[in-house]
């Protein structure tokens, strides 16, 4: 989740073409309208269900599990859903997710977990996304994260940069460690 512009589909094309061995990601793909992000996941090499909401500002539980039905992930698979650009809507809707990732770009200024609160406190990983545009924007990542963890104190952070890679390697081990929990508890 995260608002537009904000690099959930740059983020998502890296993370497939960079996890390409040893991790089966599904994607389904929210967006207001056209299939263009969909169509980036599936040229970078992951199966993809395009889920257009028309005038609808998020994804809700019937589109996903329609959505799954087409998909078809196989077992022991990660499933992405990228819910429609906004931070406020997806944020009040359960989807079944595991894990929620809010995606914060530091072109948005670090002020957004305190005017958009719900939606921090509802995500268990908040990606602080752009790292490589430090240098040139007004954005302090010590205050992103103390307001997000002032409205949700369990969030995890991490700083990526979908561009260069920088920070990547932690994103990934933490979506292996959460696959792993996720089989773990399934096999119990």
């Amino acid at each position: 989740m995260s608002a537009p512009g904000a690099g959930k589909t740059t983020l998502l094309e890296r993370t497939i073409r960079d996890m390409k061995t040893g991790a089966s990601l599904f994607v389904l793909e929210g967006d207001q309208a056209t299939a263009n992000d969909g169509e980036r996941i599936r040229a970078a090499g992951a199966a993809v269900v395009q889920i257009n909401t028309g005038t609808g500002c998020h994804l809700d539980a019937d589109m996903v599990a329609r959505g799954l039905l087409e998909l078809n992930p196989s077992a022991n698979s990660v499933v992405v859903v990228e819910n429609v650009g906004n931070l406020v809507c997806p944020a009040l809707f359960d989807l079944g997710e595991r894990r929620r990732i809010v995606i914060l770009s530091t072109t948005e200024g670090d002020d957004k977990p305190l005017k958009y609160p719900h939606m921090f406190r509802a995500a268990d990983l908040m990606l602080v996304n752009k790292i490589d545009l430090l240098p040139y924007v007004e954005f302090d990542v010590s205050r992103a994260t103390a307001n997000a963890l002032s409205v949700n104190p369990d969030i995890s952070v991490l700083g990526v940069s979908a561009r260069t890679g920088e920070g990547l390697d932690a994103w990934y081990a933490w979506l292996r460690q959460e696959k792993s929990a996720a089989c773990e508890a399934a096999a119990v």
